[in-house]
């Protein structure tokens, strides 16, 4: 026994000074990524050449806002698991900003890593590409392909150039969805459906194997506003013939096999492109323009990357805020969901305690809510609806304004604002509710499990999974569903200042494009985000030169210690990663999957609109 004593205290001994030792290792490991923090923190404002030109060259998809913190991004790019992200603020700040800055030249748009965007963003970002050519500046475009939302940037250069082994893909636009009934069949999965609103289609994914009559309908009628947006825009940038968009898309089967296969010589017979050239000749053509810097390495010609130029512009922006008062702008982004949820995500707390902010604070005299939403919980959308009300009867104009989808319950945290803009591609309206709850009864059974028991009330065990919904709960459930459907639609009558018989017509989960959606009342003017802020200053009575603050919630020192840390990591992660291909995965089936279910598996009525565009 002493033996045993004295090895036990030994191994004690040493287990102590090794979980000493760790915990040391470590505290030197945090203060070491503390001072690589402080040291990368210390940006320095980039070196622009005296004649250069701004790379724009977006990753991953254009977003209102970056979703995830920043190691959980960073290392995401660096393995290549999940899409990576550029806000699209950070693109029109620093071409804005360029437009004005004598030492840029030009912009080349370097279009290859760019995975996708809503067409209300593109629309954004083209206009202050525009804008930057109206200064009278260059604006060049190389990609070694483009696919269709990377043309529509590309088409508004002034030359684009293509790789002579590349294509331009145009296909259109498609409304696809993955539908599981014959898998819950297979699993003998029952699933018990309860909506309002004839053309609420987000539930089908789960109840049927094809498409219904209405949602064909429906997306045949907003796609096509898409589709004919998207021909148009490109058309007039590059000064097409009406109709060539259609036919290079309808005829490229034919149009391919004329060039013999040669994919990048059918886009430049169609005109889609000036020219087909390697990179190294598209560098020499740009070097004509703003000449070369002999220390830059990456590019045959004087360059500023836009990331570099992006603190410049920021720190431009801080010294020109001098206003008394202010315009907020608060962004809501992802889907709405209930509690505290992190960028990328509505939750109604979280957003609510921004609103809340904003109502208390002095300085803001109009608030801005950007929304880019598909809805979610009612809960949320109604805890989110009541701050912006609050905000209203401060004294404090709210305008809303819609990015690519404002829809169901993105509609609903709009409704009560004193003004609605949205792009007319917007996807809106989707005003309907439903729930859905699974149960097991059946596929239990299977394998020889069943379920009894007993209960106090009629409706004990009317829920439980491994049975059938009782009559009592269903009709519960119904009635539920019902309810919340009769108060959106009233809420948004009252809000439009509207009948609810006429806002039950434009109502019932139907899908509408903002311009529809302005010719049916539920939006107020077409524009985007700049219109937006400048009727809130108007509305505000503020004079030329008010700032514009963006708003985020607010973190505790400890959380914001914690992600400061990690950006630190992160920026020693994405100094060494690779660069990877963005490509869209299988996985976001399954995510929309999980959300859907996570959202309305519990029975509780929720309003989602199920309105991507691929």
């Amino acid at each position: 026994m002493p033996v045993l004593h004295a090895l036990w205290s030994f191994l004690k001994g040493v287990w102590v000074a090794l979980d000493g030792l760790r915990k040391v290792l470590h505290l030197i490991l945090l203060l070491v990524l503390f001072g690589l923090l402080l040291i990368a923190g210390q940006t320095e404002l980039p070196l622009v050449p005296r004649r250069a030109a701004l790379v724009l060259s977006p990753d991953g998809y254009l977003v209102e806002e970056l979703s995830g913190d920043p190691l959980e991004r960073a290392l995401a790019g660096a393995t290549g698991e999940l899409r990576g992200e550029t806000r699209l603020r950070d693109l029109v700040d620093v071409i804005d900003e360029a437009r004005d800055d004598d030492r840029i030249q030009a912009l080349v748009l370097d279009l290859d890593d760019l995975a996708g965007a809503g067409l209300p963003m593109l629309q954004d970002l083209a206009q202050s590409i525009r804008w930057f050519r109206e200064s009278g500046k260059k604006v060049y475009a190389y990609g070694e392909s483009f696919s269709q939302r990377q043309y529509f940037i590309a088409a508004q250069a002034d030359e684009v150039y293509l790789d002579p082994m590349g294509y331009v893909l145009l296909e259109g636009y498609g409304y696809f969805r993955t539908y599981f009934r014959g898998t819950l069949d297979k699993l003998a999965v029952d699933l018990n459906v309860f909506k309002a609103g004839s053309h609420k289609s987000a539930p089908d994914e789960w109840t049927r194997t094809d498409m219904s009559d209405e949602d064909r309908e429906n997306a045949g009628v907003w796609l096509g506003a898409l589709w004919d947006a998207y021909k148009a825009d490109v058309g007039a940038a590059r000064k097409l013939e009406p109709g060539l968009i259609q036919a290079y898309a309808d005829e490229a089967a034919e149009g391919v096999r004329a060039t013999r296969g040669d994919l990048a010589q059918y886009a430049l017979a169609r005109g889609l492109v000036d020219a087909l050239k390697t990179r190294h000749e598209f560098e020499e053509i740009v070097a004509a323009t703003v000449g070369r810097d002999d220390e830059d390495d990456e590019n045959g010609y004087s360059a500023v990357d836009w990331r570099g130029y992006l603190p410049y512009v920021r720190a431009q922006r801080e010294l020109r805020e001098f206003g008394d008062q202010a315009v907020g702008v608060i962004v809501a982004s992802g889907e709405i969901l209930d509690g505290r949820r992190g960028p990328g995500l509505v939750g109604g707390d979280s957003l609510a305690e921004v609103l809340r902010e904003a109502r208390t604070d002095d300085d803001l005299a109009a608030v801005v809510l950007r929304i880019d939403s598909p809805g979610g919980s009612i809960m949320a959308s109604e805890v989110i609806r009541r701050e912006v009300a609050a905000l209203k009867a401060a004294g404090k104009p709210v305008v809303a304004t819609m990015s690519t989808v404002a829809a169901s319950g993105g509609y609903y945290i709009a409704m009560d604002a004193d003004r609605i803009y949205a792009a007319p591609t917007t996807i809106t309206g989707s005003i309907g509710v439903f729930a859905v709850i699974p149960t097991f009864q059946d596929t239990l059974g299977k394998v020889g499990v069943t379920s009894d028991g007993f209960g106090t009330t009629r409706l004990a065990g009317q829920l439980d999974l491994s049975r059938d919904i009782g009559p009592d709960a269903r009709a519960i459930l119904q009635a539920s569903v019902e309810h919340h459907y009769r108060y959106f639609v009233g809420r948004v009558a009252e809000a439009r200042k509207r009948r609810a018989e006429e806002i039950e017509s434009i109502a019932e989960g139907r899908v509408w494009t903002g311009a529809d959606a302005q010719a049916a009342g539920l939006v107020d003017e077409l524009g985007g985000i700049d219109e937006a802020i400048a009727k809130a200053a108007e509305l505000a009575g503020l004079e030329e030169g008010y700032d514009v603050r963006w708003m985020e919630q607010e973190l505790s020192w400890q959380e914001a210690l914690v992600r400061r840390l990690r950006s630190g990591a992160a920026w020693l992660v994405e100094a060494v990663a690779p660069r990877r291909v963005n490509l869209p995965w299988l996985g976001d089936t399954f995510a929309r999957a999980r959300a859907l279910l996570g959202l309305a598996a519990a029975g509780r009525p929720v309003y989602l609109c199920s309105c991507r565009v691929e």
